[in-house]
């Protein structure tokens, strides 16, 4: 069949969860037996959110080509086992330096750039994919942001023309929120109603809305919204608030939300799928009883910052029959006097990733009582990296050991900057992006937890890398090099086997764990951290 198109927007404010129903659509239709894939387009004018403050947009999340993208592809992965790509994440800056270039290479013929039709002709050459030949049969688009911010304009202006252009073969998702004002005990539908007359004025009627809601809304309320909408009942959903971002697509299929979708194309909708995998997935959490306490050591004291570490411990705990609470530890605030205190009933403690010096003292002090008193401990990416630099002051002696990105003066620098990255100045999208192979230690605790596999091939983002000079010395007091890049030979993961569970990776595992396959590390190490169970 010819590609189908929906585009889903966002109205009222900010943080809805568009990703998060996006990317239950793509499911729901994957499970019809659809080929499907999810797009962002973000309307800042970064070339991506590479160079951004988590504080600024939450985690970085980085697709297999070595993409920096915006952390709803982490939902669209979690949900739909799909991996994404760099076509699957563009902003505004790519759009205008793909334009910006084109124009000096003197491609417009002498033209005058403006942003209709220039700005939104490229817009909608990425929306439809066309070019990549994938043979989907539907690509779902999310455009972030608010309706009536100024920087989404264009992406509205190119999908009022698509919905001209493609007929029937496109569909405007449209999600809103409906608030309830206590005092007056009352929901109110006005900003739901605004939005879409906002939408209207851009020329794009919604076929479906999607209503956010932290109270249910019944048939009455969501008739006054179709009325005023001008659209069909059957086409008013509801997302409610839910135990769980994974009973989402439960909650959307219940509705009929994806058959909604099928109808306005003019598909026929058929039987509903069974969904049994999610199914079972979702009967394991509301079972589990026992609890496991995961301390996530870092600086970033936003949920959004880790959103894909906390997401994989907690598929990871799913799927080990424990509910894993998780309790951020500020690094920054982190002493040799109290680190007792904050660590504390922690079943497991999480190294977590990051860039520049803040917080970085706290971490290497975890890490040593982690190491010191065996409590399963997980280093991921600068984790990693902070486990080796407290090995090396505390273990092999050199007490002023560091990394060359804290200390370039450091006469033990035990991690250093590779050496193509010496000449680099540029921030943005030069570090070490995107899947590469790493080989195994046979008989490691690593290698136990992947299936005695031999080579794993896993996703980076990071510009220092162990120095193999140190290599002989690590090895022979105790921390063991257990995966090895088979080509650049750099260090990817370390272990202490004496350790119940002592393991740093410098890649990011968290980025390929999802709903149906969650990342054998965290099996292993939510598995270790078992021993401290409590009852709930």
């Amino acid at each position: 069949m010819e590609t189908k198109y929906i585009f889903v927007t966002g109205g009222v404010v900010s943080s809805l969860g568009k990703g998060i129903i996006s990317a239950s659509i793509g499911k729901l239709l994957q499970d019809r037996g659809y080929k499907v894939t999810i797009q962002k387009f973000d309307p800042y004018i970064n070339i991506d959110p590479g160079t951004l403050n988590p504080y600024e947009h939450g985690e970085c999340y980085v697709t297999v080509d070595g993409m920096e993208t915006d952390l709803d592809l982490g939902h669209y992965e979690r949900f739909t086992g799909i991996e994404t790509t760099r076509d699957n994440s563009i902003t505004t800056g790519r759009i205008y330096k793909t334009v910006i270039d084109r124009e000096r290479h003197g491609d417009y013929l002498g033209k005058t750039i403006q942003v209709v039709p220039h700005i939104t002709d490229e817009i909608k050459r990425r929306m439809l994919r066309e070019e990549l030949n994938e043979g989907l049969d539907f690509v779902i688009t999310e455009v972030g942001g608010t309706i009536g911010d100024i920087e989404s304009a264009p992406f509205m202006e190119a999908i009022r023309q698509l919905r001209w252009q493609l007929g029937r073969n496109a569909v405007c998702v449209h999600l809103t929120y409906v608030p309830y004002l206590k005092a007056a005990e009352e929901l109110k539908t006005k900003p739901t109603q605004h939005s879409v007359k906002e939408l209207q004025g851009m020329g794009i009627q919604p076929d479906i809305l999607v209503l956010r809601t932290e109270r249910h809304l019944d048939d009455a309320l969501r008739m006054k919204v179709a009325s005023f909408c001008n659209v069909d009942l059957e086409c008013v959903v509801q997302s409610e608030d839910m135990p769980s971002i994974y009973e989402v697509p439960v909650s959307m299929q219940r509705q009929g939300l994806d058959a909604a979708i099928m109808r306005k194309i003019g598909i026929p909708v058929g039987e509903m799928p069974a969904m049994k995998s999610w199914h079972d997935f979702i009967r394991k959490q509301r079972s589990a009883t026992r609890e496991v306490h995961v301390g996530l050591v870092g600086k970033y004291d936003l949920q959004d910052a880790y959103k894909s570490i906390r997401e994989s411990l907690n598929l990871a705990g799913i799927y080990n029959d424990v509910k894993v609470r998780l309790h951020f530890i500020n690094s920054e605030h982190i002493t040799n006097e109290n680190v007792e205190e904050k660590l504390n009933g922690m079943a497991g403690v999480i190294i977590c990733p990051g860039f520049g010096q803040r917080g970085i003292e706290g971490k290497l002090i975890a890490a040593q009582y982690t190491r010191t008193h065996d409590i399963p401990t997980f280093g991921i990416c600068l984790g990693m990296q902070m486990m080796v630099i407290e090995f090396a002051r505390n273990v092999l002696g050199y007490t002023d050991a560091n990394s060359c990105e804290m200390d370039a003066q450091t006469t033990h620098p035990v991690i250093d900057l590779m050496e193509e990255q010496k000449t680099i100045t540029q921030m943005g999208g030069t570090m070490r992006l995107g899947a590469y192979d790493c080989e195994l230690v046979a008989g490691s605790k690593v290698a136990e937890a992947y299936g005695q596999k031999t080579l794993i091939r896993e996703r980076h983002r990071h510009r220092y890398e162990f120095n193999n000079h140190y290599t002989e010395e690590y090895e022979q007091n105790g921390m063991r090099l257990v995966g090895v890049n088979p080509t650049a030979h750099l260090v990817e993961i370390v272990e202490i086997p004496a350790l119940r569970w002592y393991i740093g990776t410098q890649f990011h595992p968290e980025y390929s764990s999802t709903v149906l396959h969650p990342h054998p590390l965290f099996m292993s190490f939510v598995k270790a951290c078992g021993d401290g169970t409590v009852e709930a």
